[in-house]
């Protein structure tokens, strides 16, 4: 009797590799016995199970997948990046709101990849993040610098100006959209260092005119870096920090969605 393909994929970790090895190409049983680290007695039933279901064919020692078998392994790779960045802390993403994405952009959140759940400990629960920050930063250090600086946010730190300051002095590019009712708080207090950002031309600041769902994210050459609500419309001091390159991608696509209705602030 036949198994159900999705417990054909996803029952057995060697029947799901198998196929994730052999999209590429046709592919020799040597090559997946190493890549697997297996044994040709563990692997040949698993290899039975998939030609018995379709998924994949072999002449002599060399396996491929079938029409079928294609067709389904390029739609579980999605869903399999998806679960990726979902098992890093399920209990985090599944807490917190997260409709603040477009739609375009969730059906591409597998390409976040692997991120980390960062919780700051008591004393740095409101300071900047070090990651993207410190390096601008007199109270924090790293490393790591970059030629631009991007966020959206529902409220800026204490020394956030300091840090804008700095970013600029370092010929760092920095855009930054903020809600109307930050702007609305800030403009006036804090009337003369907005001035002073203003004048620089590698500074631009812009109003989005409506709520946000989340209270920030950023993003530089190296990390993008998102605080999210949770599931309540509680503030949270934890924040995801991701690293790879489709990661930033992303980042830039959802600056990009809340730019278009932003209006750019150019004196006040």
């Amino acid at each position: 009797m036949k198994k159900p393909l999705l417990e054909v994929m996803f029952a057995s970790e060697k029947r799901k590799n198998v196929l994730l090895h052999l999209q590429d190409g046709p592919r020799k049983m040597e090559y997946l016995l190493r890549s697997l680290e297996t044994t040709r007695t563990a692997l040949l039933p698993q290899m039975r199970i998939l030609e018995e279901h379709y998924l994949v064919t072999h002449d002599k020692d060399i396996y491929e997948l079938t029409t079928v078998g294609s067709l389904i392994t390029d739609e579980m790779i999605p869903l399999l990046d998806i679960i990726d960045v979902l098992d890093v802390d399920v209990d985090y993403w599944g807490t917190h709101k997260l409709d603040f994405v477009p739609p375009f952009l969730m059906e591409r959140i597998g390409t976040l990849e692997k991120c980390t759940v960062i919780k700051p400990r008591l004393p740095e629960m409101y300071t900047l993040p070090p990651q993207i920050y410190g390096a601008y930063s007199q109270f924090q250090d790293t490393p790591d610098t970059s030629g631009s600086f991007t966020g959206v946010s529902t409220f800026f730190y204490p020394n956030s100006y300091e840090v804008f300051s700095s970013m600029l002095q370092s010929h760092v590019k920095v855009n930054i959209i903020i809600t109307q009712e930050l702007f609305e708080k800030i403009r006036s207090p804090e009337h003369a260092k907005i001035e002073e950002l203003l004048k620089n031309k590698l500074y631009d600041l812009y109003v989005y005119p409506k709520e946000l769902g989340f209270i920030s994210f950023a993003y530089d050459d190296h990390h993008l870096l998102m605080r999210l609500l949770n599931s309540n419309g509680s503030y949270d001091t934890n924040y995801i920090l991701c690293s790879s390159p489709s990661a930033l991608n992303w980042g830039k696509d959802l600056f990009e969605y809340y730019l278009k209705d932003s209006t750019q602030i150019t004196e006040l």
